[in-house]
């Protein structure tokens, strides 16, 4: 493993398979009953089906409506299509983008990729994942030519999971996206012990992210847990009743991956322009922080650039836990600020990127809970959109005019607002806390905001390291 002050390698461990046990994937109807002859809605529809049941007229299309959309059916002898294999299926509580910048929100249907018809290449052998057999592996039923990557992240605070596939050049379209808030660490500052409810919440959001995944054939996933599992006497156990229930095997990361990967994820919110840039990534029981310096060169890889970090054992469940996040008087906010910025008095590295100062080539970018939901309060969104808040610019009076704002709300204001809800409304002001921390310790004009992060970064990197934008063929056929 590399000095982290000379950017670090990415690690091949767990960029595979990852699932176990046996298939889940939903069987569906290839055909139609041979001797069915469907109902009608009158019955002059009715005598015509019968006909060519019979032999005794052309074979026709049928025209019906439904859901007051017009459908058509052909008749029982005409030889019906195939399922589509690989077909998107709807995102599920979670705001996800793909690194071109088509997004899924708030349970929006994934955009359509196109897996399968007649225009696809057939599927290189070669690309089958591993231990598949006749064209079928561990994750499912055969899919289509496209290859399929997939990233989940088990958090402190969140699942989830997002599925992809390569498109032009260092850009991936998302197919499938989950999220779910089972706070996996309630309770963890205190006890050092995951408790049997947050397990409970954990395994049942892993059983739907195992379920989506065995839908598809998956050629390279990576499924990892964070701070959570690393620190928890009972963070392996935990995993291996995963294993069991859900039927995946995740991989705990280290600090120093976390971070890298966090970098990887939000390098085209880098503009080319750019001198040096702080990027955070606030996490329910630990905070990255990457000093990145690219004011001589730039590489692809951005996490190539990155000078120091550090993970502080601090996030915003085990900070609310520890000061309280429902009352949250002035006076306790800034106690939370000194405790973190104690916290950053023990990072040596802090000061690499001092020769740069506080011009607009130098910035904070912020990728977690915490910026996102600033930035939609600074909107004033009705609902959360991701399409507005990912890649936002937000100056210093915006942000502390947003801090402010929720310093002077109560529990059930913050509870409220439709970009915080119930599930972080007691965690919010420790994550500005932290927030704020970094700012005192990195002066910038301006924080630009990513809704993105971990998740991102495995498959940007399970795409480069596999060749997906490389490969003649594979062009081709994303090409099409």
């Amino acid at each position: 493993m590399r000095d982290p002050r000379k950017g670090a390698k990415a690690s091949d461990e767990g960029a595979s398979g990852g699932l176990e046990g046996p298939s889940r994937a939903r069987q569906r109807p290839t055909e139609r009953n041979a001797n069915a002859v469907p109902a009608r809605d009158g019955p002059h529809e009715a005598r015509a089906d019968q006909d060519a049941h019979q032999g005794k007229g052309p074979l026709k299309k049928r025209r019906k409506r439904r859901r007051g959309r017009k459908v058509f059916a052909r008749d029982k002898d005409a030889v019906p299509p195939g399922p589509a294999s690989g077909s998107p299926a709807c995102a599920s509580e979670g705001n996800d983008t793909a690194a071109d910048g088509r997004r899924v929100s708030n349970g929006r249907r994934a955009p359509a990729a196109h897996l399968s018809g007649s225009r696809s290449e057939p599927r290189p052998a070669q690309h089958q994942p591993t231990g598949s057999k006749g064209g079928h592996g561990k994750f499912g039923s055969r899919s289509a030519e496209l290859p399929v990557y997939a990233a989940l992240d088990l958090g402190t605070n969140n699942c989830r999971l997002l599925v992809a596939v390569p498109t032009g050049p260092g850009q991936f379209r998302v197919i499938d996206a989950f999220s779910r808030i089972v706070r996996l660490g309630e309770g963890l500052s205190t006890s050092g012990r995951l408790n049997d409810n947050a397990m409970d919440r954990a395994v049942e959001a892993l059983k739907v992210c195992g379920d989506k995944l065995r839908a598809r054939q998956v050629r390279k996933a990576r499924l990892i847990a964070t701070e959570a599992c690393r620190t928890a006497a009972n963070g392996s156990d935990f995993l291996r009743r995963v294993e069991i229930e859900a039927g995946l095997k995740l991989e705990i990361i280290d600090r120093k991956t976390e971070a890298r990967l966090a970098v990887s994820g939000c390098g085209s919110l880098v503009e080319r322009n750019t001198d040096g840039v702080v990027l955070f990534d606030i996490g329910g029981g630990s905070s990255e922080i990457a000093l990145i310096d690219i004011s001589r060169h730039r590489t692809p890889r951005l996490a190539n650039h990155i000078v120091s970090w550090t993970s502080l054992p601090v996030g915003v469940v085990s900070l609310a836990e520890r000061f309280g996040g429902r009352e949250v008087t002035p006076e306790i906010f800034e106690a939370m600020v000194l405790a973190v910025m104690q916290m950053l008095d023990g990072f040596e590295g802090r000061t690499k990127l001092a020769h740069l100062g506080a011009d607009a080539r130098f910035y904070l970018l912020g990728t977690s809970g915490t910026v996102t939901t600033l930035a939609g309060v600074h909107l004033g969104l009705e609902r959360y959109d991701r399409r507005q808040v990912d890649g936002l610019w937000m100056d210093n009076a915006n942000v502390d005019a947003m801090i402010s704002k929720l310093l002077g709300w109560n529990f059930e204001a913050r509870m409220a607002n439709p970009c915080i809800g119930a599930d972080r409304a007691d965690l919010v002001l420790a994550g500005c806390a932290i927030l704020e921390a970094i700012r005192r310790y990195w002066p910038s004009e301006r924080i630009r905001v990513a809704d993105r992060g971990l998740r991102e970064g495995i498959l940007s990197e399970l795409m480069a390291d596999d060749g997906a934008w490389r490969n003649p063929r594979r062009r081709g056929a994303l090409g099409r």
